[in-house]
């Protein structure tokens, strides 16, 4: 008969760890990015693709806690609302964002448009947001866990970039230099959050199953992307 104990913590993390195989930053298109074998269209195209997602993450958010009871929880969430928001006397990763479209050469009306905007991405983010207003909190909350993932992608921009894009202007890299720090505050509540409320095997494995739903909206990202940029055939006739 198969165990179906819950499996040791340590464990049950290593298994979310072990996720990142499947993390985007895998994907042939972020392959070619971080080779620098991308055009200033290409770019530009990814960037303003993934303006839509960075727009969404503050309304996946709040759905996690307007469904959230715990107001211990919510005082740690709330701050990745801010985060992206910004507040009235400090810029948020929206903002910063922004910037970085016009590093490469977009402006701030497109951006806000949501023009360039793929139909294959919209409705890979707007399935996580509506994921994130119907699910239990606790596991929209753990489905955030490809947190743990982010920082190295984020490192290898600021790596790489300036001298493999020169053309890009360094203030388009504060949205980076910002989240490696907050990415890791991230995790270590929401991964301290999903071990506490995955106290069976049944949880664990919806835990393990709800990332890998994460990861694949972040492919199908891309998957998007390659299509569009790429192999040059955009759904109908869009153009950057």
């Amino acid at each position: 008969m198969a165990d179906t104990s819950p499996w040791p913590r340590d464990e049950f993390e290593q298994k979310l760890r072990d996720k990142e195989a499947l993390y985007h930053i895998n994907h042939p298109f972020h392959k070619l990015m971080h080779s620098g074998k991308l055009t200033q269209q290409q770019v530009q195209g990814w960037v303003a693709n993934r303006f839509y997602y960075q727009t969404a993450i503050p309304i996946k958010d709040a759905a996690i806690m307007a469904n959230c009871d715990d107001p211990e929880v919510r005082k740690h969430w709330v701050q990745r609302i801010i985060d992206h928001d910004g507040t009235a006397e400090q810029e948020g990763g929206i903002e910063a964002w922004l910037q970085l479209g016009e590093a490469v050469g977009l402006t701030r009306q497109e951006l806000w448009s949501y023009e360039h905007v793929l139909p294959g991405v919209r409705f890979a983010i707007d399935a996580y947001v509506n994921f994130a207003r119907r699910a239990p909190w606790q596991e929209a909350a753990g489905s955030s866990l490809t947190e743990l993932f982010a920082p190295k992608i984020h490192q290898a921009r600021l790596d790489n970039w300036p001298e493999l894009y020169p053309w890009i202007d360094e203030k388009g890299y504060r949205y980076f230099r910002k989240r490696l720090t907050e990415a890791r505050r991230d995790v270590e509540h929401g991964l301290q959050i999903t071990l506490d409320y995955c106290d069976t095997r049944e949880k664990q494995q919806r835990a393990i199953d709800l990332l890998q739903f994460k990861l694949d909206i972040l492919w199908t990202m891309l998957d998007a992307m390659w299509m569009a940029y790429i192999e040059g055939r955009p759904p109908y006739h869009m153009e950057l």
